[in-house]
């Protein structure tokens, strides 16, 4: 019922998984971390970690447990599409594969081919701690060779890669500071010694830089625990080598408590997105974690201005998809709650519950397309019998149709004839008629 999934086999090596979500955490079927975004090809490509429950012989018990790597693609922020295992810990030589330490990991072109570079727990035969590895591939969702050894003098976590204009490609990682080289040609050789970017706060963990170029400035992003937890922060410099100046907080602890954070920084067709992750699926466990996505602006002097996480997410939501109503744009000071749809199953996501009348939801941007829809359709329940009244664009605009919930204890679909015909694209908003309270899954216009 909740975040429907559809599977399609294919021929060779992948499964693919297609769902419409333009909302806050992106994927809702498995936990996903330390999210790397790409533009390749016009689509975002986004490369996590992938966050599983350790169960015993299977990881450490009540800790990071990570075996493989997915890659994710959308054309447009909406329309996520899995395009299955592209590394696991079992398949490459060099990796323990009863580590389960498949951390961070990151992506990149060069000439025609993807470079996908991801730290693990090495083999006793090559030493101790974390190495890291490069696989390479013809496309950007594989099929992905592993090398057969890890890239030499690099020990740490968190691979970051980066080419500048004039085409030399450096490598940043994370190993108690967060240390930076120059690449070879070949992208799988340091082409010079590892460098300290000791330009930054010094208490405090830091870790997952994410090197990105506007404008004549290189901004070094990162994850820093200046008191409890993860923040993400980030410096300024005109050189990818530094010195870097400190430019200031992207983005705040979390909210929810969750101990950690990992960040990525794109444009895409003209707006800057900062990737990042949180335990929305799990909010009792922050060691299994949910990728994110939210808009990111510029001052005129180059600065970064602070992100406010969202529920409502970056991406345009279609109306003839289900709009999940519950990760809304804003929503009034009292009579709306928010909750899981089934606590023992968190994947199923949230439903909205309208309990005060007059209570509303914003939920921005969908698109209409230019087909007149003539119908809505409300996946809800009502002990009493409720209704919602659907405006545009503000809480006083024009009334397109009104949805009445039956009276039962159970989820059921209602579905209710438009008023007004409507197309383009719009805000919504959903407001309680009368003093019946209703919780509402999802609704979906015809």
């Amino acid at each position: 019922m909740k975040r429907s999934l559809h599977y399609a086999l294919l021929v060779g090596f992948m499964v693919i998984v297609s769902t419409t979500n333009a909302q806050n955490p992106l994927i809702m079927n498995q936990y996903t971390a330390d999210p790397s975004a790409r533009v390749f090809g016009g689509q975002v490509y986004v490369y996590p970690s992938h966050d599983i429950l350790a169960t015993k012989g299977h990881g450490r018990i009540g800790w990071f447990c990570m075996q493989d790597y997915h890659v994710f693609s959308s054309p447009n922020l909406t329309d996520w599409t899995d395009h299955g295992v592209i590394v696991s810990q079992n398949k490459v030589n060099w990796v323990d594969s009863n580590a389960y330490s498949m951390w961070a990991p990151d992506c990149i072109d060069r000439n025609g081919k993807f470079y996908f570079y991801f730290p693990s727990q090495v083999k006793a035969s090559y030493g101790r701690g974390f190495g890291v590895g490069v696989a390479i591939s013809d496309k950007p969702y594989g099929p992905f060779i592993p090398q057969q050894e890890p890239i030499k003098g690099v020990h740490g976590i968190d691979p970051n890669v980066f080419i500048d204009k004039d085409g030399q490609a450096y490598l940043y990682w994370a190993q108690g500071n967060i240390f930076a080289a120059k690449l070879k040609d070949n992208m799988l050789e340091l082409a010079s010694e590892p460098k300290i970017l000791g330009d930054l706060p010094d208490k405090g963990l830091k870790e997952g830089p994410y090197l990105f170029e506007r404008k004549g400035i290189y901004y070094l992003t990162y994850p820093h625990v200046a008191n409890k937890i993860e923040r993400l922060e980030y410096a300024m410099s005109k050189n990818p080598l530094g010195p870097f100046t400190f430019g200031g907080v992207i983005m705040d602890e979390s909210a929810s408590g969750c101990w950690t954070n990992h960040q990525s920084i794109i444009e895409f067709k003209n707006q800057w997105l900062l990737f990042y992750h949180n335990d929305d699926l799990s909010p009792n466990f922050d060691k299994a974690r949910s990728i994110r996505a939210d808009s990111l602006f510029f001052n005129e002097d180059g600065t970064i201005r602070k992100v406010i996480p969202t529920l409502r997410g970056a991406g345009v939501t279609r109306a003839n998809k289900q709009i999940q109503i519950d990760r809304y744009s804003d929503a009034s000071k009292q009579g709306v709650t928010v909750d899981y749809v089934d606590t023992a199953n968190r994947m199923k996501g949230w439903k909205a519950t309208f309990d005060l009348k007059g209570a509303w939801i914003r939920y921005n941007a969908v698109d209409f397309g230019k087909k007149t829809s003539k119908s809505v359709e409300v996946m809800a329940t009502s002990a009493d019998g409720g209704a919602v009244e659907i405006r545009l664009g503000k809480i006083d605009g024009p009334i397109i149709g009104t949805a009445k919930i039956q009276k039962s204890g159970d989820w059921q679909l209602t579905k209710s004839n438009l008023s007004k015909t409507t197309v383009g694209k719009h805000d919504l908003f959903i407001i309680l008629k009368g003093s019946n309270s209703a919780a509402i899954d999802w609704i979906r216009f015809e």
